[in-house]
């Protein structure tokens, strides 16, 4: 199998990415490793044809070894850094972006980033798409080569690219147990020609042959943070015994190719019509998997392979909402169970206004609400009615011609609304839906599906003609507090 994949026009990668999150860990204790001669363990990587490196500005000194290793090289080329920006929730400025990027460019000593990926903590509000329209703006300077994002969803990952921010990449998890990218993020990806790189692929370990036929751990016995959060994702789908016939099903298929679990585990994810890449931590210069990894470019795995596997999985239940939802509403699928090990706190989407005894506005900024004398919605005791809402943000039409985006855009306004209130999604009790063209009915009818699953609230969808060049799709909502 090739080692190398074409992710964008002008970025090969390595099928096997290595990635560099263990080094935040290797340096908890206040340490800082030496970068020169930490560069140096990045050379077998390269040797090996694993020449893609995954960072992040969380990852302790990552970015700066691996600037420091590519510098090394007389053929620059040949080396790629990828990192991450993952700024805290809420508004988000020119300036903060620059000063980020010009802050990971300091760290890497480069002159331009060859893949930059965002992160967004909570879609209901907008200032995630100021950000990337923001790095967007610096990747046209010339300072990012190109533009990826990490742990997005379905529904988020289509209303940027919609919205014509060229994201060649989607970082999430992806394994034998976690099997969500197979849902609405394939179709998302197929549709918009965009690749996958996955993490996760081993589960912390526990898809390895060190877990074969072992009982159920403790918590007390689960010892790194990484093995505490992929049994949390076990528990998600189904629990040990279901895990544990996964594990014997993929053991059989490698010793039939006389490799290991790891290995059959990450080379079925590689067989996902649009995974790119497989990620695999590195501790540089403690434990170096190099020939394993690159032994697993060249299985062949057969249609009953395959099927051996999907069979197995049949057994496991799905895990609950979309690709990178454990990061934003419960359950939280991370280390401590919520979110406190990485954020203190989320501010509301919109600030209310009390404007009567037992009455509360918000605006949201639009050129329409002062224009037509409205406001984007209204809080009469408990009862919250939110205005007719386009996917409109600022000046700017959100999602361009597809009729999808643009209802998944709305809708983040609405519960942005809804949850500055003080409620949420689940609260709504009536959707009025209007489409510009009758065609569109379904693919929108279809996003309102995805995002009120379970709430089922009364709603009516017609065809209406809107006012404003582009608009597809108007959507008003009434939420009773509980």
């Amino acid at each position: 199998m090739h080692t190398k994949i074409q992710l964008a026009k002008d970025l090969e990668i390595s099928r096997v990415v290595t990635g560099l999150w263990q080094i935040a860990d290797m340096e908890r204790n206040g340490n800082t490793l030496d970068p020169i001669a930490t560069a140096k363990f990045m050379a077998p990587y390269l040797d090996a044809g694993l020449s893609s490196f995954d960072m992040a500005d969380h990852y302790g000194s990552s970015e700066i070894i691996a600037g420091t290793f590519k510098n090394s090289l007389n053929d620059k080329d040949h080396v790629q850094l990828f990192t991450k920006w993952v700024p805290k929730p809420g508004k988000i400025t020119r300036e903060d972006v620059r000063a980020a990027v010009n802050t990971a460019l300091d760290r890497m000593q480069q002159p331009s980033i060859d893949l930059l990926q965002f992160h967004a903590w909570y879609y209901p509000d907008a200032s995630w798409l100021d950000g990337l329209f923001y790095l967007k703006e610096l990747q046209d300077e010339g300072l990012i080569k190109h533009l990826g994002v990490t742990n997005f969803d379905a529904a988020h990952l289509r209303i940027a690219l919609a919205s014509g921010i060229p994201i060649v990449s989607n970082q999430i998890c992806h394994s034998l147990i976690d099997q969500r990218a197979n849902g609405n993020m394939t179709t998302v990806c197929r549709e918009y020609n965009v690749k996958l790189l996955t993490f996760g692929t081993l589960a912390g370990g526990f898809l390895t042959d060190k877990w074969l036929g072992k009982n159920e751990p403790t918590a007390e016995e689960l010892t790194t943070w990484s093995q505490m959060k992929y049994k949390r994702f076990i528990d998600a789908a189904g629990g040990w015994t279901p895990y544990q016939n996964l594990l014997q099903t993929v053991k059989k298929i490698a010793d039939k190719h006389d490799v290991s679990i790891a290995n059959i585990a990450s080379r079925f994810i590689l067989e996902g019509e649009v995974v790119a890449s497989v990620i695999v931590g590195a501790r540089l210069g403690e434990s170096e998997h190099i020939d394993d990894n690159r032994r697993m470019l060249d299985i062949q795995l057969d249609t009953e392979d395959i099927d051996a596997i999907k069979h197995a999985q049949l057994q496991l239940n799905m895990i609950p909402g979309d690709c990178g939802d454990e990061y934003r509403k419960p359950p939280f699928l991370t280390a401590s169970g919520d979110l406190s090990d990485h954020l203190e706190t989320i501010p509301k989407a919109f600030t209310p206004v009390k404007t009567g005894k037992n009455r509360e506005q918000i605006f949201s900024g639009t050129e329409w609400e002062e224009f037509a004398g409205y406001c984007r919605a209204v809080k009469i005791g408990n009862s919250i009615h939110v205005s007719g809402t386009t996917a409109t943000h600022g000046s700017e039409m959100i999602g361009g011609s597809d009729p999808a985006a643009q209802a998944h855009f709305i809708i983040d306004k609405i519960e942005g609304v809804i949850t500055s209130f003080g409620g949420t999604l689940a609260d709504v009790v009536r959707i009025r839906i209007f489409v510009n063209h009758l065609a569109d009915w379904e693919l929108v009818a279809r996003a309102h599906g995805e995002r009120f699953k379970g709430i089922n609230p009364a709603n009516t969808l017609v065809e209406a003609k809107l006012v404003g060049d582009g608009y597809l799709v108007e959507i008003e909502a009434d939420a009773i507090l509980q």
